[in-house]
């Protein structure tokens, strides 16, 4: 897509890793050897940290590998990248597609896919279908929607809100409560109590025992 692409080398023939090893060859030669020689070499260039190492090894890389001719080429690393002019930027649609992501989902019932989380609608034909869904650098608040190759829509996340019936009143703000001061369980209360002392006076003059005993002959 952007003109790269990677190769590995085969199990067993060391011949595909050649160009790579002469490199880290040709940097143990030439630059460890001037941090990592004898300590008593008053040449040597004693480095205290990794982020002084890789600084050193840039400019080693600039400064002596990229100036020196190529035995084959017969030309500098540096002289042949600038004689191949400058390298072509790859289109911006092309670049967020390169570096997209990608999970494959079924789609439900309802015309519905889950991803991250997340709850996205897409077309109801889709349904019992696995499609692919395509998120670019920018995040997931919009899904490319992909079935059998070819797009087929575009996907953002459902929210849920209240339902109202557009012919419907809009609702209207309840009047303030106003308070009156009367303890309503103190009234359920005495209310009970009240009631419970009027069935014992009504069993009294009945002549009934109010603890459920017979009177004695």
């Amino acid at each position: 897509m952007l003109g790269t692409r990677l190769v590995h080398s085969q199990p067993g023939k060391p011949a595909g890793r050649g160009k790579i090893e002469k490199v880290f060859q040709t940097i143990q030669q030439q630059f460890m050897v001037e941090v990592t020689g004898d300590k008593a070499d008053p040449a040597r260039h004693p480095v205290t940290g990794l982020d002084e190492l890789n600084e050193l090894l840039g400019h080693w890389v600039r400064e002596v590998y990229h100036q020196r001719s190529h035995s084959e080429t017969g030309q500098s690393p540096r002289d042949r990248y600038q004689a191949a002019g400058q390298p072509a930027s790859p289109d911006a649609a092309l670049l967020r597609e390169a570096f997209a992501w990608s999970a494959v989902r079924l789609v439900r019932k309802t015309a519905t896919v889950e991803l991250e989380g997340n709850t996205y609608p897409v077309d109801p034909f889709l349904t019992g279908r696995k499609v692919e869904l395509v998120s670019g650098p920018s995040g997931m608040t919009r899904l490319t929607v992909y079935w059998a190759g070819r797009k087929v829509g575009v996907a953002v996340p459902q929210v849920i809100g209240r339902h109202a019936h557009p012919k419907a009143p809009p609702g209207e703000d309840p009047e303030p409560v106003t308070w009156t001061g009367i303890d309503y369980l103190a009234l359920i209360a005495g209310t009970g109590q009240a009631a419970a002392g009027e069935q014992l006076r009504l069993s009294s003059i009945a002549g009934d025992d109010p603890a459920g005993h017979e009177e004695e002959k």
